[in-house]
């Protein structure tokens, strides 16, 4: 089981959009193999090595930003493609 880790700056509000986004496109694409885990970026800091994947649709620290997926595009749908793709490689899909 591949593990996926969105988060936000609280844990709330706009990682819970991309959830139910990226959820949503795992279904579709029967990607039944991805465990999603939400949280607040301040909280998983110091365990990001734990995931096969990040999206963050916060600003993250520059020591892991190699490691996450920008998720801004689940926002505004400008980059979309690109960022499920990022996610499938990411992940291995």
């Amino acid at each position: 089981m591949k593990k996926l880790l969105i988060v936000c700056g609280a844990g709330h509000a706009t990682s819970t959009i991309a959830v139910s986004k990226v959820g949503e496109w795992l279904k579709n694409n029967n990607y039944d193999n991805v465990q999603i885990y939400q949280s607040k970026l301040a909280d998983e800091l110091n365990k990001i090595d734990d995931y096969d994947a990040i999206i963050s649709t916060t600003i993250v620290p520059d020591s892991i930003k190699p490691k996450v997926i920008n998720g801004l595009p689940l926002l505004t749908g400008v980059g979309i493609d690109q960022l499920y793709s990022d996610l499938k490689e990411r992940l291995g899909l």
